[in-house]
């Protein structure tokens, strides 16, 4: 755990806040948002995104797809395409895949994998009304998928019978893949100062912007046997949430989210939902 610089002495409506910043891969740039604002921000990267060990898997999804089996794609994450991708680059055919991905309906769960299809010159059939599981299963409401056969990208930590289950009850036949895994990201010491911090009330925010990070974040807890400090934490620290699927996490470990953005789930809008608040109160 590191401290990040506080603003740059020009004030801001963030000025003598201290937040707590859990994410990894755009650590720095999320950061430094809220530096931006006058804030001191307490840098803890709590969960990394790594290949996976064995690529198997996901080549196998990779020549299902290639071999046109697959009618529809569902992807709930723009990382999983873009592992995907990785995959089917080592291989030396991204552009088979490109264009057999281009062959099917791509349902997402919301705007990350959007983007991420982007970046192959690719647009969904249809975006979830809301970017959650029960958003994806909104989208698949309406569509007849009897016979059709149809590829699921996962995230790791959740076999989502759920989704899965709806595909079935649709008349579809899922396939799912997992092509990435997350592993542990900061020392547990670090992550054990961090809660005794919030504990303290000496941390004004805690900024989620992935399950995995309020995870994390429990199982120290409970490994080092500061349970009740973990509760003290989740009710002397207010809790920023970067979307429904974050603050699902964050209800199911005990907290309440304090802030949330009403519609755009990225970071940028999530510290301006912050800043938001403060200037309401």
């Amino acid at each position: 755990m590191r401290h990040g610089k506080r603003g740059d002495g020009m004030g801001g409506d963030l000025a003598g806040r201290r937040i707590l910043v859990p994410e990894s891969r755009d650590l720095d740039l999320f950061a430094g948002m809220m530096e931006q604002h006058g804030a001191e921000t307490i840098r803890c990267p709590m969960v990394k995104i790594l290949d996976l060990d064995d690529p198997a898997p996901a080549r196998g999804w990779l020549d299902r797809l290639v071999a046109g089996g697959f009618h529809d794609v569902v992807l709930l994450t723009g990382e999983g395409l873009r592992r995907l991708m990785t995959v089917a680059r080592a291989d030396g055919r991204e552009a088979e895949v490109v264009v057999a991905l281009g062959r099917t309906r791509i349902f997402v769960r919301g705007p990350k994998p959007v983007k991420a299809l982007r970046e192959i010159g690719l647009g969904p059939y249809k975006l979830a009304p809301a970017p959650t599981t029960d958003g994806v299963i909104q989208a698949l409401a309406d569509e007849d998928l009897s016979g059709r056969t149809v590829g699921v990208q996962l995230y790791p930590d959740n076999p989502n019978a759920v989704l899965l289950d709806a595909v079935w009850a649709r008349g579809g036949e899922p396939v799912a893949v997992t092509p990435y895994r997350y592993a542990s990201d900061s020392e547990t010491g670090a992550v054990e100062t961090a809660i005794r911090e919030m504990a303290a009330g000496r941390i004004d925010f805690v900024a989620f912007t992935a399950s995995p990070q309020v995870r994390r974040l429990h199982e120290v807890a409970e490994a080092c046997g500061l349970s009740d400090a973990f509760r003290a934490a989740f009710r002397n620290t207010r809790i920023a949430a970067v979307g429904p699927v974050v603050a699902e996490a964050v209800e199911a470990a005990g907290g309440t989210v304090a802030v949330s953005p009403e519609s755009t789930f990225h970071m940028k809008p999530l510290v301006n939902a912050i800043r938001d608040l403060l200037a309401r109160e």
